[in-house]
């Protein structure tokens, strides 16, 4: 335990500011060739998740010449924002992008995970409710922007950021993603994790060790676990979807077997007690996990067993290989079919 060693590594350097977002219409990889399989009706069907999870839905879901990443962020303005009281001085806020903690206490608040910009003033009254205190620290589970938009506000009011290295690196630079059609521009200077680490390290504040450790290479190169240890809250970032199939980002290093590899170092970490926060859905605990981790394994080793038979992709989705879970985990962002061909690229 590293009593008040929070921050103490790598120092960032600043990038320009943001460039002017921009859509291209070429397409290189699987999700993004295939992402027309989502239906409009059941996009609406799930307009109460929405703000969670527009990022993933296909690009004819919105106006023509809409983006999907800009639409997401505009409809987060008016997002509700839950506050979920989970023991002791850790809550989470959930309606802003990815799910977000806050430890709070004598240090200021500690954030994990930062939501969508636009939704700046909803966190703030959300954070309010909570014990009075400045933000002090906030800490990245991964790059995305449903996970990170909010760096630059927070960083303006005091908060160090920390995320592991490769976040810091998405950030710092124009980053494609092929699932959503769209190239990032490098974040503004604030946005930009002013420390970061590579395998792991332990913050010692509010009275609460958060061990930080990486994953390595599964939802994106980058992903990070934060466990508050002495209130057993583990923020498993997007490694765990709870009740939704995952988006897995291939092009900055996410991969289905990295994927399932991070659910087992999940499972390792918590007992029957853990609190765990999901990156998206509800809060749950290691019996949703179990289910989650089960649901991986089965779908990757159908899918695998069929391209090492020969099987095309199309042959694959055919199968179904996802059918006796569509009704628990498909949703209108990743169907069956689509997460078919997520694990098929990785299989």
């Amino acid at each position: 335990m590293l009593r008040n060693a929070a921050f103490a590594c790598k120092p960032a350097t600043a990038p320009d500011r943001y460039q002017n977002e921009k859509r291209m219409s070429h397409q290189n990889q699987l999700i993004a060739n295939h992402s027309h399989c989502l239906s409009r009706r059941r996009f609406v069907a799930s307009a109460g998740i929405l703000t969670a999870a527009a990022w993933l839905s296909p690009r004819h879901l919105f106006a023509e010449g809409e983006s999907i990443v800009l639409a997401a962020r505009k409809r987060a303005e008016t997002a509700n924002i839950t506050v979920q009281a989970l023991r002791g001085n850790v809550n989470a806020l959930i309606g802003s992008g990815g799910n977000i903690a806050v430890l709070s206490g004598t240090d200021g608040k500690v954030v994990i995970d930062s939501g969508y910009a636009t939704s700046r003033a909803r966190i703030t009254e959300a954070l309010a409710k909570m014990r009075p205190g400045p933000i002090k620290h906030l800490v990245n589970t991964h790059w995305h922007f449903d996970h990170t938009d909010g760096n630059e506000w927070m960083h303006s009011e005091g908060a160090t950021v920390l995320a592991h290295e490769n976040t810091r690196k998405h950030l710092s630079t124009t980053t494609r993603v092929e699932g959503w059609d769209f190239t990032f521009p490098p974040s503004p200077a604030g946005a930009i994790p002013a420390e970061v680490f590579d395998r792991e390290k332990n913050l010692y504040l509010n009275s609460t060790t958060i061990a930080l450790s990486y994953y390595g290479p599964s939802h994106t190169d980058g992903d990070v676990s934060a466990y508050l240890v002495e209130a057993d809250v583990l923020h498993t970032g997007d490694t765990w979807w709870n009740g939704h199939y995952p988006f897995i980002d291939y092009s900055t290093g996410g991969n289905i077997k990295g994927m399932i590899k991070a659910a087992e170092t999940n499972l390792a970490k918590v007992t029957e007690k853990t609190i765990v926060i999901p990156g998206h859905g509800k809060i749950g605990g290691k019996s949703e996990m179990t289910e989650y981790r089960d649901m991986l394994i089965t779908i990757h080793d159908r899918v695998a067993a069929l391209k090492n038979e020969g099987k095309s992709l199309e042959e694959i989705v055919a199968t179904k290989p996802t059918a006796a879970y569509d009704s628990k985990w498909a949703g209108s962002f990743i169907t069956g079919d689509v997460f078919t061909k997520l694990v098929y690229a990785g299989a």
